[in-house]
């Protein structure tokens, strides 16, 4: 089944039975009537294909599956807040924030616009704020829409992990692991460990999106993303993420074969006078890059190119004499080639960790759980020294 078919109302008188323990302290917690709320779980559980509780004289008996699905519901009506709010508005809400109009969202969702377009007003009614505003010919979210955007995307994450373990609970694995690469575990971290995952859970959807730092952190922080792989921001962290260590990697400076630096006895004293192409300011290399040049007493060069494509920077190396500083992993192919150069070790201990970054509170599945322990497994493969 799929999260939309769920009623949230029906989903607060459950969460509400799982905490109190008996229908009439849930139907008072919920405000409706006794009959209602029975009613809805009956209809609930039948959704969800499974018993949630076990009726005795005492109260209600929470079943495994109610077990596995109470903190799920806690999060999902966290991230929702108002009991007024329906899953035709959260729905509504999330396909027109992905689509940007009211057609696309219509098109992407199989839903009319006046539909959509009452479900949003419907919504700002209920939380007395509006969502989206006229601009020119088009819409675009408020500073409202895009906080209660996000809370709703949250939401669906937990919704569909509660139906993925449910699934679980009768051995069928299913779901997905959605994973933002960053350029450093795009060499060889990543790839071993998606490799062994898939031997062991072939029929588990991996979605691999690939960025920098600042493209991945906002899908990552909407629940569109499971996890981060890559360098941490250990010196300026977000408040709202969790960043756990693999290992550390040693940048090198790399050139063509042939480059007049490969003659120089002491190449280091040279290294401010070749043009270089490195990753922009405020990214973790460029700043360790700035470091490099204080460590060796150096002025730090200007930058004619900036660029964080290291398939773009290992052309540019191979074709001129430009210079970069790049880890080996990204470059192994071609230094086994021959097409580039490792000039050698920066100055000073210049060291970037490589790890995962999740949101703060944030729950596997079992299924990445198991994702997370295969990238573990393949950081010690290349030998990494797990912190």
């Amino acid at each position: 089944m799929h999260i939309w078919n769920l009623n949230l109302r029906h989903l607060r008188a459950a969460l509400e039975v799982m905490r109190r323990g008996s229908i009439s302290a849930a139907a008072q917690a919920v405000a409706l009537t006794q009959p209602a709320v029975t009613q809805g779980l009956a209809r609930l559980e039948r959704e969800l294909g499974r018993p949630l509780f076990e009726r005795r004289a005492d109260g209600m008996e929470m079943t495994d599956a109610a077990r596995l699905l109470q903190p799920r519901l806690e999060a999902a009506l966290g991230h929702i807040g108002s009991p007024r709010v329906t899953m035709a508005q959260v729905r509504a809400m999330i396909l027109v924030g992905a689509a940007g109009s009211l057609a696309e969202a219509g098109q992407a969702g199989g839903l009319s616009q006046p539909t959509l377009h009452r479900a949003v007003k419907d919504l700002s009614l209920a939380l007395r704020r509006n969502m989206i505003e006229r601009r020119g010919r088009g819409i675009a979210l408020t500073e409202a829409g895009h906080r209660t955007l996000r809370a709703f995307r949250l939401a669906r994450a937990e919704l569909v992990a509660a139906l993925t373990e449910l699934r679980a609970l009768d051995g069928v694995e299913v779901g997905r692991v959605a994973v933002g690469a960053m350029p450093l575990s795009r060499a060889r971290l990543l790839p071993g460990a998606v490799a062994t995952f898939h031997r062991a859970h072939p029929d588990i959807t991996i979605t691999i999106a690939e960025g920098s730092h600042a493209e991945l952190i906002e899908p990552l922080r909407d629940g569109d993303l499971d996890i981060l792989i890559g360098a941490l921001r250990l010196d300026n962290p977000p408040v709202d993420v969790d960043q756990r260590p693999l290992f550390d990697d040693q940048p090198m400076i790399f050139a063509r074969p042939g480059h007049p630096i490969m003659d120089l006895s002491d190449p280091w004293r040279a290294i401010a006078d070749y043009p270089w192409v490195v990753p922009p300011t405020g990214t973790p290399l460029r700043t360790q890059w700035e470091a490099m040049f204080r460590a060796g007493g150096l002025s730090v060069p200007v930058v004619p190119i900036e660029c964080g494509s290291v398939m773009t920077v290992r052309q540019l190396i191979r074709d001129s004499d430009f210079l970069t500083l790049l880890s080996p992993d990204q470059l192994s192919v071609e230094l086994q080639a021959g097409v580039v150069a490792q000039v050698g070790a920066a100055p000073g201990d210049l060291r970037r960790t490589i790890g995962i970054t999740t949101r703060t509170g944030w729950r596997p599945t079992p299924v990445q759980a198991d994702f997370i322990m295969a990238l573990i497994a393949a950081a010690r493969g290349i030998g990494g020294t797990i912190s």
